[in-house]
């Protein structure tokens, strides 16, 4: 071998261990970075000479499955918390303050008036009780209020971080496109790119296509485009304030809906979808149990008109013991009527009126008087008021509680159908974080970074430098000899 043959390949063999080293460095230091992929140095020879190329690992259907994974990880949670909060408010019958515990105690508090119907005092009690009844489906409804509103607000919160992490996105994308065409190492960009898919991913469910030259597309996991050559717009309009009945607005991407029942290309995970299905689904269909319980109590109380029906003077039935409209009208539709149940004033002490009208009636006046004589005795309306809750009707708030039930009953599997919905989102939840988990270790092990093989290939790498820098004193010495020859 020439000298300047072996000159040329030390050189060589240092500049390609150099790399390595230089590699496995950067490989170290970012062992602890989950988004960091570990980076490879390839050698590939030429006729210039030797080459040096830096990629990086990867695996594309891992880290796709990572990103559906976070996605559904994301929704999950974000449905188990609004409903843990409508849960822990209202939803468990063992709760005093729930509203299927506060009917079984008007209940009893009714039995024991009519059973000594003299007793002022256990009919105060019965009154009592159906204040607090009252008082609980208004917190309820409040409580369902509150949770729409703070996820609406969630929604408004994704949207601008998604604008946000598109903006970042197309920086990246752009630093990696310029990086591929100069022929640089756009190593560190496409983790920059990747760190932010996965941010992403946690707000709405993505796909990824990648493009020549570097380039790479996002759509929606409905299919809908978030970034092709450029970000798209995702725009939203919080709701100001949330009541029965009230429709919060959609997400949308370029104008097409994204969320919402109307939606041709739903969402189908990410933090915005369940806080979607929160606010439109879930807590809408708790809302409706909550207003058929109280549209059943405003009925069950209702008080009869004694006049007959040929006199002009008839008005029919009117509102009782529970109200919810001017003048005790019966009211003409359910919706929002837990927000709105009171006692009646009538029969109540606090408003000036008097507790014996739940035995006698005449909550309306005179011809709506059961006990006309006021006899201290008269237990038939009581009873009647009793009779009436442990009668079986028919409940049709919306899919699943379509039911015939009891007031009791339909209560119950009320506050026992948002317990299950909680704890199957529970389920849910800790089924994809597991999911999640076991994504990220495989991506890890894949295309993270090992210490222990890192150490041990610098230590290799460290005798080699050492075997090529000796081959260079060689060749020195030998230089150095022959030139003495020379002169």
């Amino acid at each position: 071998m020439g000298l300047s043959l072996a000159l040329n390949s030390a050189r060589s063999a240092l500049l390609a261990t150099s790399s390595q080293i230089a590699a496995s460095a950067r490989n170290t230091a970012g062992a602890n970075d989950p988004g960091y992929s570990r980076k490879v140095v390839s050698l590939v020879s030429g006729t210039g000479g030797t080459t040096v190329v830096v990629t990086r690992a990867s695996d594309g259907a891992l880290f796709a499955r990572k990103l559906s994974a976070g996605s559904a990880a994301a929704e999950g949670q974000a449905l188990l918390d609004g409903l843990t909060a409508l849960s822990r408010t209202v939803g468990d019958t063992s709760d005093a303050g729930s509203p299927a515990a506060r009917l079984g105690a008007l209940n009893a508090a009714l039995q024991a008036a009519a059973n000594r119907p003299d007793d002022a005092s256990l009919a105060r009690a019965a009154v009592e009780s159906a204040r607090d009844l009252a008082a609980s489906l208004n917190t309820a409804a409040a409580a369902v209020h509150d949770a729409r509103a703070q996820a609406d607000q969630g929604m408004a919160d994704s949207v601008a971080r998604i604008n946000d992490l598109l903006g970042q996105f197309d920086q990246a994308n752009r630093a990696v496109m310029r990086g591929t065409a100069s022929g640089q190492d756009v190593s560190d960009s496409l983790d920059d790119r990747d760190r932010i898919l996965s941010q992403l991913s946690q707000e709405i469910g993505i796909s990824v296509s990648d493009r020549p030259g570097g380039d790479m597309a996002i759509y929606t996991d409905s299919g809908v485009p978030l970034f092709d050559r450029g970000a798209r717009t995702v725009s939203f309009t919080p709701t100001a304030a949330f009541s029965a009945g009230t429709v919060g607005a959609a997400v949308t991407v370029d104008g097409v809906p994204v969320t919402g029942a109307t939606s041709p290309m739903r969402l189908e995970s990410g933090r915005l979808a369940g806080l979607a299905a929160l606010r439109d689904e879930s807590a809408v269909t708790y809302e409706k149990q909550l207003d058929a319980i109280a549209g059943a109590l405003i009925e069950t109380f209702q008080e009869a008109d004694t006049r007959s029906t040929s006199d002009p003077a008839y008005a029919g039935p009117k509102a009782g013991l529970f109200t919810a409209e001017t003048g005790n009208a019966m009211p003409a539709s359910v919706t929002g009527l837990a927000g709105r149940i009171a006692l009646n004033a009538a029969a109540d002490p606090q408003a000036g009126g008097t507790v014996t009208v739940l035995r006698d009636g005449g909550m309306n006046g005179g011809p709506y008087r059961a006990n006309p004589g006021g006899d201290a005795a008269y237990a038939g309306r009581l009873r009647g008021l009793i009779a009436g809750l442990a009668t079986a009707r028919s409940f049709t708030p919306g899919p699943p509680l379509n039911e015939t039930a009891t007031l009791a009953g339909f209560a119950a599997d009320s506050a026992g159908w948002l317990e299950g919905a909680r704890k199957t989102a529970s389920d849910d939840a800790d089924y994809q974080k597991t999911l999640l988990s076991r994504a990220t270790d495989a991506l890890s092990n894949a295309v993270g970074v090992n210490g222990d093989d890192e150490t041990a290939l610098m230590l290799q790498l460290e005798r080699s430098y050492t075997a090529s820098a000796k081959i260079l004193t060689m060749v020195d010495d030998l230089l150095k000899t022959l030139l003495t020859a020379i002169r």
